[in-house]
């Protein structure tokens, strides 16, 4: 990080398909040694499956379940007089995104399925529909930060 110039924000090409910069973000986050064929494949094929399953657009369906999996307060550990505190803070919309594009991520890496795409596609359902791990993991964030709400007057 530089100490005098601000670091100009990259915004990725929005993708082909979808013409949408919230997927390509996806499928960046998504992609593992700078294979990023074998991402969107992974990717597309999901939502065409989530699709089928559910009967509805794809993208309403992957832009309803980010929404049900980003959160909008976290904890961060603040140092005053030698305690450290987990002060609750508001997201920003950048990083709620963030967060919730990781965890989608995360926990269908983690499920139990044949292949990737099956698994990312199960976490998109589970997410729209309010109830996967990615959704719970926000949840559990939101009560961390309701629980330390008594030091919201660390916050700086």
């Amino acid at each position: 990080m530089p100490r005098r110039a601000r670091v100009k924000k990259r915004i990725p090409i929005a993708d082909p398909v979808h013409g949408s910069v919230l997927v390509s973000k996806f499928i960046n986050c998504l992609m593992t040694r700078g294979k990023k064929t074998v991402a969107e494949g992974i990717f597309y094929r999901a939502l065409e499956q989530a699709e089928q399953k559910l009967k509805k657009p794809a993208f309403e369906v992957f832009e309803q379940a980010l929404k049900n999996a980003t959160p909008m307060i976290e904890v961060k550990p603040r140092r005053v007089g030698g305690a450290t505190y987990q002060v609750p803070i508001e997201v920003s919309q950048e990083r709620g995104q963030a967060l919730a594009l990781r965890w989608l991520i995360k926990y269908a890496r983690v499920r139990n399925g044949k292949s990737m795409r099956e698994q990312l596609a199960a976490e998109i359902i589970d997410a729209y529909n309010g109830t996967g791990a990615s959704v719970k993991k926000k949840d559990d964030t939101h009560k961390m930060a309701d629980a330390n709400r008594a030091f919201a007057h660390y916050r700086y």
